[in-house]
């Protein structure tokens, strides 16, 4: 039941996240989401399809590596990218400054993947990438996840010629924050 209630409360941030701040604004996010939303931009595929099709390797990896992962990203992957593709309305709901909609965006994305990799579910992906690099290394996901994040986001850069996408820098950045904050203390004792 907790896995359940992790898997659509963080689908809802992650979908929420893109369609209403991030999305709206041609900005890009880190791993397969940052390389499906620039497949939207260039070819305008959705999201959640890409989503699908690109993680299928990453997943065979997976399925090789850690059968357990296997299973809790494969539901990751299918309510997220389900939930992603339904909030598709809430595009162009939202106007704020491009600074504040990354901002808003990227810790949104990062409360939803913090609280799934902390219950060893991903969305799939760099995430997963990240969950079994981190579980090898005792590196915290978050920091992972925020370097190949970059990488894309160059890419982005350089493929798209568009120097916006630098925002798309802080919004990896608040995704990797929250991911580090979420899944660094094991357990939360609060005082009496």
């Amino acid at each position: 039941m907790k896995k359940f209630v992790t898997l659509l409360f963080s689908s809802f941030c992650i979908g929420v996240g893109l369609n209403l701040f991030i999305i709206p604004i041609h900005l890009i996010n880190g791993g397969i989401f940052g390389i499906s939303l620039l497949i939207k931009y260039v070819w305008g595929i959705q999201v959640g399809h890409t989503m699908i099709m690109l993680n299928i390797p990453i997943y065979l990896l997976s399925l090789l590596y850690d059968k357990s992962y296997f299973f809790n990203a494969i539901l990751g992957l299918a309510f997220t990218s389900t939930i992603i593709d339904w909030l598709t309305p809430l595009n162009g709901l939202v106007h704020l400054p491009i600074i504040t909609s990354a901002i808003i965006g990227g810790m949104t994305i990062g409360i939803g993947v913090g609280f799934m990799l902390r219950q060893h579910i991903s969305p799939g992906g760099v995430d997963l990438l990240a969950l079994l690099i981190s579980k090898t290394t005792a590196t915290n996901p978050g920091i992972i996840i925020f370097i190949i994040d970059s990488l894309i986001v160059i890419a982005g850069i350089i493929i798209l010629k568009d120097l916006k996408l630098m925002y798309s820098l802080i919004t990896i950045s608040c995704v990797g924050f929250c991911v580090i904050i979420i899944n660094s203390f094991k357990t939360i004792n609060f005082l009496r």
